[in-house]
């Protein structure tokens, strides 16, 4: 299973279509959030904050990520493999497992 992103942009008064395309995303989140996961509580869920503020508890890992990108500018289609690290940021929930919050590239 893939999952694809896609951005559609003017580029030179051109429409410019590009769609990423991940291979293995539900194995990459699943991994990630184990890899996230912590055998101890460093305890920042429990720290004191204003009452309008809620700490959260979060955990990170450094992985790579292979996938395809693809643009598209009308008739032409150009393929590229990609293989590049990223970084995955997971937030603990009431449960107690991190689930996958944000991710930024590293390249």
């Amino acid at each position: 299973m893939t999952r694809a992103l896609t951005y559609t942009g003017i580029f030179m008064k051109k429409a410019l279509h590009i769609t990423a395309i991940l291979d293995q995303p539900n194995l990459l989140e699943d991994m990630v959030e184990k890899l996230a996961y912590r055998r101890y509580d460093v305890g920042y869920s429990d720290a004191v904050v204003p009452q309008t503020l809620k700490a959260v508890d979060t955990s990170s890992t450094e992985t790579y990520v292979s996938g395809t990108v693809a643009l598209k500018d009308g008739k032409n289609i150009i393929n590229m493999p990609f293989i590049t690290c990223f970084l995955f940021t997971c937030t603990k929930g009431k449960d107690g497992f991190y689930k996958l919050g944000w991710s930024s590239s590293l390249s």
